[in-house]
């Protein structure tokens, strides 16, 4: 069976420490929380690697929410991506104490069978080079999304620039907003990321929200005011998770498809920091999906 999206992304453990308390080898990485938000929504295939050390309730888990594996690799080469961070008191950026790359950083993502006709495609903040070779090999999907972060401009803006030009939507962050385009207005480095290529940018604000944009429209939803922030890790992914898992639920992509999408990512992120790593999602329901979505809905229209 033919998935109708896909992630690209890495498959982690997070040894990580907030306000609230610890967590060691927590389940994390980008396909993990996209794809994990994203079958709530619609049928997702997972590309990445895990290493030796991976736990077999953690794939039980994922197979349990209907994503589809056959991208999947285990190696036995070595451990599962590592992330330590700490959080502090005002949930802020997170500080990185060592990253270990392990099996993800020799990670060649194999797109199979099943998954070349899909409809809808988002590359997590993976290589530009790997970005660039899964948009070639994936047959006429209907809209590609491409997230990166602030290594990737560092070191590889040219290949990230021409990665961006093939994509239909740039999810980034408003730090890195500023330093892909070069600009140190918000506004002209909106202007400018709409000029290298993408029909429409997503941009994260952190705790205020996130706001779309193209040529012709911007719109803006706020974060919902979670009273009890547990982790922030994977707010990012599991926004763009809701983002492209309503977009591929409704396949209304218009204008007001797009605004409704952005909708469900905030909700969704405001979902996974209620606490740690993918543990909201272990009982979540529909019922409180779509309760999240109707009280943001709220809080941007005027009747």
């Amino acid at each position: 069976m033919s998935v109708k999206m896909t992630v690209v992304g890495s498959i982690a453990y997070d040894t990580l420490e907030t306000p609230k308390g610890k967590r060691e080898k927590a389940l994390g990485g980008s396909a993990v929380y996209f794809s994990t938000v994203a079958s709530y929504f619609t049928k997702v295939g997972l590309i990445g690697v895990a290493g030796k050390d991976f736990a077999p309730e953690h794939k039980d888990f994922l197979i349990k929410h209907g994503i589809d594996l056959s991208g999947f690799e285990l190696s036995e080469s070595g451990n599962t991506f590592n992330w330590v961070g700490s959080y502090g008191e005002d949930f802020g950026d997170a500080t990185t104490h060592s990253t270990c790359l392990n099996v993800f950083e020799s990670f060649n993502p194999k797109l199979p069978e099943a998954y070349e006709n899909t409809e809808y495609l988002f590359l997590a903040n993976i290589h530009p080079a790997l970005q660039l070779q899964m948009i070639d090999k994936t047959k006429n999907p209907k809209l590609i999304a491409l997230d990166t972060m602030n290594l990737w401009i560092n070191t590889t803006n040219d290949l990230l620039k021409q990665a961006i030009k093939k994509v239909d939507i740039l999810f980034i962050n408003q730090q890195e907003a500023l330093m892909l385009s070069g600009e140190k207005k918000f506004a002209n480095a909106v202007e400018k990321l709409l000029e290298m290529g993408p029909n429409r940018i997503v941009i994260k604000l952190g705790e205020l929200g996130a706001m779309t944009a193209t040529k012709n429209s911007r719109f803006f939803v706020p974060a919902f005011p979670c009273p009890d922030i547990t982790d922030p890790t994977g707010a990012g992914d599991s926004f763009a998770g809701g983002f492209m898992g309503s977009l591929a639920r409704h396949g209304n992509l218009t204008e007001s498809g797009f605004r409704t999408s952005m909708l469900y990512g905030s909700a969704m992120g405001s979902i996974t920091v209620e606490n740690f790593s993918i543990e909201s999602y272990y009982n979540l329901t529909n019922e409180k999906i779509e309760t999240r979505f109707n009280e943001l809905k709220k809080m941007v229209t005027i009747d």
